[in-house]
C-alpha cells in the first residue's frame, strides 16, 4: 500500500536533525534528511494497474458519499430546495444563472445590474463563482440553474476528497490508505456538509491540496521561476472560485510558518530566500491576472468593507468540538444548539473519539516535525474560530480569546469568525493521514504485526470517524417560478437590459425570478452583500427598498387597504422609473385581488399573460 514518489513529501524529520535509520535498515525516504529519492522512471504494469483500480474504487466511494449527502435534493431538482439555507441556494442558483449568461453575452463577470437595478452588484465583494460558473455553463444553459447547483454542491465533496487523496498519495506521503482516510475526512467532515447548506464557495476546495502541495515544494529544491508560475497559476485560479478559501489557505500557511520558525529556526531561515523567490514569481502572476477584479472588490462600485452585524456573532463554542454536528450519525436537531451561529457554520463537531485520537496520534508522533506544525495549525485556528471570548457552552463568557488581537483588522473584519475551524479540519485530516502513513511504514518494516496492527488501526479510525459521517442534508418545496418567465414570454414586455418589477417586490422573487430567466432580464433589490449607504461603504445586506415596495409588501400582507393616493401614484410612476422598469408582473399570490387593486390604480388595467397579470410601464419609463 507504500509508493515512493519524486516530489515533496511532508516532511518527518528535519534536515538539521536527520532521523537515524534501524540498525541493518537501508535509507529511505523516511529517514533520507533531503527528502525522497526519485522513484523509477516506469512502473511495472501489474502496480499501475492495481494502482488505478484503487484509484477508481477511492473516487467511487468520495461520489457516492457525495450523493449520499445531496440525495434529497435530487429527487426534485427544480422542486426542491437542499439544505437549511434556502435563500442561500437560490442566491447561488442566481450566480450561477449570471455566470453563464456574462459568458455567452460577454459582460462583465465581476460587477452587474442585472440584480439591485439599476445601481447593481459587486459580484467581487459577494460570491461570485466565476470559475464554477463559467466551467457549468453547459449544465446551467441546457438543464437550468437548480440542477447546475445540485452539480456542484455534490461534485465540491467528492472532489475536494479525490483531490486530497491524489497530492497524498502521489506527492505528500506515498500511502494510498492514509491519502484515502485524509481524503475521506477533509471533504466529509461536519464543516464541509454544513457549507453544503448553501455555501459552494466554501466547499469547492479542489485546488486546496494542490495549493498546499505546491506550497510544501516551497522548501524544497528546484527554479523558482517554474515553481512559482505553477503556484501562481493555482492562487489566480483558486482566486476565481473563492477569495474567502484562499485568504484562509494563506492563513494556514502563515500559521505553518510561524510554527515552523519556532521550532526549527536556523533551518526556517535558511530555506526563506529560494521561498521568497519563488513567492516573488507567484505574486507577480497573481497581481497580473487579479488586479482588475481586486480592484473592483475592493474599490469598485457598489464595494463594501466590513462583514454585516458584530463578528463574534458568528463564532463557536468549545464545546463544539467535542459534539456532534447536526446532519450527522452521532448528532441530531439539539446536539449543536448553542454551540455555533446556524446550521450551516458547523465547522467543528468533530466528536469526543476523534479529538481524543487526534491528541493520542500527535503524543505519539510528537518528535515528527510535521505532526507538530500540523498539532499547532489545528490549535491555532481552532482556538481562533471561538472569537473574542473563550466559551464552553453557549453561554458566553468573559475570558478573552486571541481573537481580540486581529479584531477590526481589515479583511479580516470581513471574515465569517468560524470558519477559521476549516483551517483546523484540513489540519485534522493531515494529521490523521500522517499517523495511518507511519503505521503503514511501520507495518512494512515489522511483517510479523503487520495484519494485528491495521487491523487495530481500522478499528479504531471506524470507532471514532463514524459518528461524525453525514447524515443527507434536508430539503424543502420552492415555490414554482411562473410560466410567464419559465417558457420566455416576458420577452414581448422586457427589452434587453430593462427591468421586470416581481409583485411583491421581495428579495427572494426577484432572486428565483431572475435566475430562471438566466438573468436575461434586470431585477430590482435582491440578496447580496453592498454598501450601507453612497457615502458609506460599511458592509449590509441588500439595500433600503422603494418606497412603493414597501407599500407593496403591506397590501400584499393585508397590513393596508388597496386604495392610492395622488402622492403614491406620483411615487409608483418615479419608483418603476428608477428601477428602468419595462414590467411589472404578479403571479398568484394569497392577496392577488388587493394587489392587483392597487396596481391597477397606479398603472391602468393589467393584462392577463398565461399565469399572471402585466403592466407595461414603458410608456411611464422610456
Amino acid at each position: 500500500m507504500t509508493t515512493v514518489h519524486p516530489t515533496a513529501k511532508l516532511p518527518t524529520s528535519p534536515p538539521d536533525e536527520p532521523a537515524q535509520p534501524e540498525a541493518g535498515a537501508a535509507e529511505t525516504d523516511e529517514t533520507r534528511p533531503d527528502g525522497p529519492a526519485e522513484a523509477p522512471a516506469t512502473t511495472p504494469p501489474a502496480a499501475g494497474r492495481a494502482r488505478g483500480r484503487f484509484d477508481a474504487l477511492v473516487a467511487l466511494v468520495y461520489l457516492l458519499g457525495a450523493f449520499w449527502v445531496t440525495a434529497r435534493g435530487w429527487r426534485d431538482v427544480d422542486g426542491r430546495l437542499l439544505g437549511s439555507r434556502p435563500d442561500d441556494q437560490g442566491f447561488n442558483e442566481w450566480m450561477l444563472s449570471y455566470a453563464a449568461h456574462a459568458v455567452t453575452r460577454l459582460e462583465n463577470p465581476f460587477f452587474t445590474t442585472a440584480q439591485n437595478a439599476p445601481e447593481g452588484v459587486n459580484l467581487m465583494a459577494n460570491v461570485g463563482l466565476q470559475l464554477p460558473g463559467i466551467l457549468l455553463t453547459p449544465v446551467t444553459l441546457l438543464g437550468g440553474p437548480s440542477l447546475s447547483y445540485l452539480v456542484l454542491i455534490t461534485l465540491n465533496l467528492a472532489g475536494t476528497g479525490f483531490a486530497w487523496y491524489w497530492v497524498l498519495s502521489r506527492h505528500l506521503l506515498g500511502s494510498r490508505a492514509a491519502a484515502a482516510v485524509g481524503g475521506l475526512f477533509c471533504a466529509f467532515a461536519p464543516a464541509m456538509v454544513a457549507h453544503s447548506n448553501g455555501h459552494p464557495h466554501i466547499t469547492a476546495q479542489w485546488l486546496v491540496p494542490f495549493l498546499v502541495w505546491r506550497i510544501v515544494l516551497l522548501t524544497r529544491p528546484g527554479s523558482p521561476l517554474r515553481n512559482g508560475l505553477i503556484l501562481g497559476g493555482f492562487v489566480a485560479a483558486e482566486f476565481f472560485i473563492s477569495v474567502e478559501i484562499l485568504f484562509l489557505v494563506a492563513l494556514g500557511a502563515a500559521m505553518a510558518t510561524v510554527i515552523h520558525l519556532v521550532l526549527r529556526p536556523r533551518q526556517t531561515l535558511r530555506l526563506a530566500p529560494r521561498a521568497l523567490a519563488t513567492l516573488a514569481v507567484a505574486g507577480a502572476l497573481v497581481l497580473v491576472v487579479v488586479a482588475y477584479p481586486l480592484w473592483m472588490q475592493f474599490a469598485g462600485p457598489q464595494h463594501r468593507i466590513g462583514h454585516p452585524g458584530d463578528p463574534d456573532v458568528y463564532t463557536l463554542r468549545l464545546r463544539s468540538f467535542v459534539a456532534y454536528a447536526t446532519e450527522s450519525i452521532g448528532g441530531g436537531p439539539e446536539s449543536a444548539r448553542g454551540l455555533s451561529p446556524n446550521t450551516t457554520e458547523e465547522a467543528s463537531f468533530f466528536g469526543w473519539p476523534v479529538v481524543v485520537l487526534l491528541a493520542a496520534a500527535a503524543v505519539a508522533l510528537w518528535r515528527d516535525l510535521t505532526v507538530r506544525v500540523l498539532a499547532g495549525v489545528a490549535l491555532i485556528s481552532g482556538v481562533l474560530a471561538l472569537g473574542s471570548t473563550l466559551s464552553w457552552g453557549p453561554e458566553k463568557s468573559d475570558i478573552p480569546g486571541p481573537f481580540v488581537l486581529l479584531h477590526g483588522l481589515p479583511i479580516v473584519d470581513a471574515m465569517v469568525i468560524a470558519r477559521f475551524a476549516l483551517i483546523t479540519t484540513v489540519a485534522a485530516g493531515l494529521l490523521l493521514a500522517v499517523a495511518v502513513a507511519r503505521i503503514e511504514t511501520l507495518a512494512a518494516r515489522r511483517p510479523d504485526t503487520a495484519v494485528p496492527l491495521r487491523a487495530l488501526t481500522a478499528a479504531a479510525l471506524v470507532a471514532a470517524l463514524l459518528p461524525m459521517l453525514p447524515t443527507p442534508l434536508p430539503a424543502r418545496g420552492r415555490v414554482p417560478v411562473p410560466e410567464f418567465v419559465t417558457s420566455g414570454q416576458w420577452r414581448q414586455y422586457v427589452a434587453d437590459g430593462r427591468t421586470l418589477v416581481p409583485v411583491p417586490v421581495h428579495n427572494m422573487t426577484s432572486i428565483y425570478w431572475g435566475a430562471a430567466a438566466r438573468a436575461d432580464f434586470a431585477v430590482p433589490q435582491g440578496y447580496f452583500l453592498g454598501p450601507t449607504s453612497p457615502t458609506d461603504d460599511t458592509g449590509r445586506w441588500g439595500v433600503a427598498p422603494r418606497p412603493t415596495a414597501l407599500l407593496l409588501t403591506a397590501v400584499g400582507a393585508g397590513e393596508r387597504p388597496p386604495t392610492v393616493s395622488a402622492a403614491e401614484r406620483e411615487q409608483a410612476a418615479a419608483d418603476v422609473r428608477w428601477w428602468r422598469a419595462d414590467a411589472v408582473v404578479l403571479p398568484k399570490h394569497a392577496h392577488e385581488a388587493e394587489l392587483k387593486a392597487f396596481l391597477d390604480a397606479c398603472f391602468g388595467p393589467a393584462q392577463r399573460v398565461r399565469d399572471v397579470w402585466v403592466w407595461d410601464v414603458r410608456p411611464l419609463t422610456r
